[in-house]
């Protein structure tokens, strides 16, 4: 027999049936499904996208050093987004699973969990980076960028917890199909770091460190439009309440199972940005580092349609996985992989064809103006693995949804701790192709990891399919045994 339901073990009787618009929708058709979750997602991220490159061009205004100085602190904030990231989909992946499953009071316990251990791990993560953000820097190498990086790392440092808090408040939201307030409030934070970024950088003349407290300040803005929404306005589908809140280990294994793997998963992004940063040092150095931080805010707009759909894909994977309807989990999935890879294929021809201009908004500044021909090399480069892409990261999202983290881990491993810098290394050093091997190096190892990925989430699905008609036929089988007797 397969696993058990999600959430039956932790409801001995049916919770009533209460359904939002965004249940509805990811009990629903799943090409439908799909897309509805989708479309805000991307224009979500699209608009934070948008930011990201304002906040590099704003930056660049300040010279190539500041650049730098971001680039070295750009992996913790990942490290930081990667814990989040992950526990918000661990969290999300297992409340879909009991809206799949109609455990509404099983959603609402793993809901509040969630948020508890949020907080705990912010303060975890933020006091020992703060106390010693030198150091860390000075032994990436951050050289004389190393006052910008602090007074940059500190500030960003300090608000862990609001970050923390606006990803895992959006998780829930997107985890009971409501997608729509999720983009509203990425976007509005988006929005509004835009127009305070030149405010404190130039206005207030704060510099590197006005770029984070830009950040920090349009992010608590969010935070307060999520905090209304889930706990005071009370209108979503889950429901909060922690009187007399105590752990449940069922829960927290649950929660675990799928965020653990997810956040490491992230982080090994960010080890393996941190192990191209000591290459790129050594190949290229701290222009090198600039080139890389720079080029990769334009290859996360190409691939945002495709973390937007992989958040789509997780909730309504983890649906209708709770629903024990493997044929529309299979049929989500291949519908999201055909319109990742059109989609990516046509945003690679346009960034091929406008390296030339892209290049020049990042390198106005005479500061910058010397990684210019790197950066467009960069881009061009890079174009080679945005369609593979699809494959790799819509794999992962059906793991996380079927609540195989490990999978996910595994496969991202593969890809990013392993093949990538394994082929930077030989193509920077051992065929001597310098900083456009590293580049090489990224887009190879992308490419080969995406392919193992997206072989073992089919056979995943197809290992699922197998266990429910062999379930199926087991059940048919005792009836007909039972009518003999009878």
């Amino acid at each position: 027999m397969t696993e058990q339901s999600p959430g039956q073990s932790l409801s001995d009787t049916p919770s009533p049936k209460i359904e939002t618009e965004g249940v509805k929708t990811l009990l629903g058709d799943p090409k439908k499904a799909i897309i509805k979750l989708a479309l805000p997602m991307i224009a979500a991220m699209s608009v934070h996208t948008i930011y990201n490159l304002v906040d590099a061009i704003w930056v660049s205004g300040l010279g190539a050093d500041a650049l730098s100085a971001v680039g070295f602190f750009f992996p913790f904030f990942f490290m930081a987004m990667a814990i989040a990231t992950g526990l918000g989909l661990g969290g999300g992946s297992a409340i879909s699973r009991r809206i799949g499953a109609r455990d509404k009071k099983g959603a609402d316990a793993v809901a509040a969990h969630t948020i508890i251990i949020m907080l705990l791990v912010a303060v975890v993560f933020t006091i020992p980076l703060f106390l010693f953000a030198e150091n860390v820097f000075l032994q990436l190498g951050a050289g004389r960028t190393i006052g910008m990086a602090v007074s940059y790392a500190k500030i960003m440092f300090a608000g862990t917890t609001i970050v923390f808090f606006v990803s895992i408040a959006a998780a829930i939201l997107r985890s009971e199909g409501d997608a729509r307030r999720a983009m509203f409030a990425m976007a509005l934070g988006s929005g509004i770091n835009m127009v305070l970024d030149p405010i404190f950088i130039y206005t207030l003349r704060l510099g590197v460190a006005g770029a984070a407290w830009a950040t920090i300040v349009s992010l608590l803005v969010t935070s307060v439009i999520l905090f209304n929404w889930l706990f005071l306005k009370k209108d979503t589908y889950i429901s909060f309440s922690f009187r007399g809140f105590r752990f449940k280990r069922e829960i927290v294994a649950d929660i675990f199972k799928v965020g653990l793997p997810a956040s490491a998963q992230q982080l090994s992004m960010s080890f393996t940005m941190l192990i191209i940063n000591l290459i790129l040092v050594r190949v290229g150095g701290t222009d090198g580092v600039a080139v890389y931080t720079t080029g990769w805010r334009v290859a996360t707009i190409a691939i945002l349609p495709l973390l937007g759909m992989a958040t789509a894909v997780v909730s309504v994977t983890g649906a209708t996985f709770g629903q024990r309807a493997f044929k529309k989990l299979e049929a989500a999935f291949m519908y999201a992989l055909k319109i990742g890879i059109v989609i990516e294929v046509l945003i690679a021809i346009a960034i091929f064809l406008l390296s030339l201009q892209i290049t020049a908004m990042f390198t106005q500044a005479e500061a910058s103006a010397r990684i210019a021909n790197d950066l467009v090399v960069f881009l061009r480069i890079m174009c080679l693995f945005y369609p593979t892409a699809a494959f790799g990261i819509l794999s992962s999202a059906v793991f996380q949804g079927t609540g195989k983290g490990m999978n996910a881990l595994i496969a991202t491993i593969i890809r990013t701790l392993v093949l990538t810098p394994l082929f930077s290394v030989v193509f920077a050093f051992i065929l001597d192709r310098g900083l456009p091997g590293v580049w090489l190096g990224i887009a190879a190892g992308n490419t080969v990891g995406a392919a193992v990925a997206f072989l073992w989430a089919t056979a995943h699905i197809r290992s699922l399919m197998a266990a429910a008609r062999k379930d199926e036929e087991d059940v048919l089988s005792s009836e007909g045994i039972i009518g003999r007797s009878a």
